[in-house]
């Protein structure tokens, strides 16, 4: 991985963990920071050895979205493609992504989590839409993801009052998988990436990838006809050797080896 200013990374048994390091500005995010993220997630999404990835925050916060300061002492906003934290423009990612939400999660750090496919809260997380509060609007997938994640009417409870949500009524809500206490966030999350990698990382890869794929179909029948031409992801788990090994691990009575090939 290439040298980092405003994340930490390490990688560890096939996990990926992104710290997002800016405390001093609650990790909010500025373009380098954005630019910088997203070369992170390529290297990851090209990596055969990382399976999962998990994203935090340092400090009490997860991320404050958009660094408005950054932008108010008159810096240009080059275009960011892949947008907050090379995320939630990012729509070919077929290995899973865990936003192990530690702080606050405003704005753009919500949407950051709502890109991730789990999300686990600490107890002092607090999440929102803030962006109509300073004469803006979540252009950044909030609008459209949060809707889809818990339905347009729980959704409009959020993004037309701007409120803040906490950890627990977030789960309530259902854009949170689990709420832990704080000094577990790391352990759990982990804990999770532990029983995601415990599955064969393609069949991972191939539902993930269905799942999402499957979303943009207007028809469930539509969605399912032709599944193994259709999703490549499927494609690429029903010809590897990992589709073979686990079948034969389980007649055998043992735990697959997994190649993630």
């Amino acid at each position: 991985f290439t040298m980092t200013e405003f994340c930490r990374l390490e990688k560890k048994d096939h996990i990926l963990t992104v710290t997002i390091n800016r405390p001093e500005r609650l990790n909010a995010l500025h373009p380098p920071a954005n630019l910088e993220l997203a070369e992170v997630f390529d290297e990851y999404a090209a990596d055969d050895d990382l399976w999962v990835a998990i994203i935090t925050g340092e400090g009490r916060a997860f991320s404050a979205g958009n660094d408005l300061r950054w932008q108010a002492e008159g810096n240009i906003r080059p275009p960011m493609p892949l947008g907050f934290a090379g995320l939630t423009s990012r729509f070919d990612l077929i290995k899973p992504v865990i936003a192990a939400v530690n702080g606050v999660a405003m704005g753009g750090g919500f949407e950051i989590a709502l890109a991730c496919d789990l999300i686990i809260a600490s107890d002092k997380a607090v999440f929102a839409l803030p962006e109509p509060k300073v004469g803006l609007a979540a252009l950044a997938g909030g609008l459209n993801r949060l809707p889809r994640i818990i339905g347009s009417k729980r959704a409009m409870g959020m993004i037309l009052t701007a409120r803040h949500v906490s950890a627990e009524e977030g789960e309530h809500l259902g854009f949170v998988n689990e709420v832990v206490p704080h000094e577990q966030i790391m352990q759990r999350a982990n804990e999770v990436a532990a029983e995601i990698l415990a599955c064969s990382p393609l069949s991972i890869r191939a539902s993930k990838d269905a799942v999402y794929r499957s979303l943009d179909f207007a028809s469930l029948e539509d969605s399912m006809r032709d599944m193994r031409t259709e999703y490549a992801a499927v494609r690429t788990m029903v010809e590897s050797e990992d589709f073979i090994e686990g079948p034969k691990a389980f007649a055998e009575k043992r735990l697959p080896n997994w190649k993630g090939r």
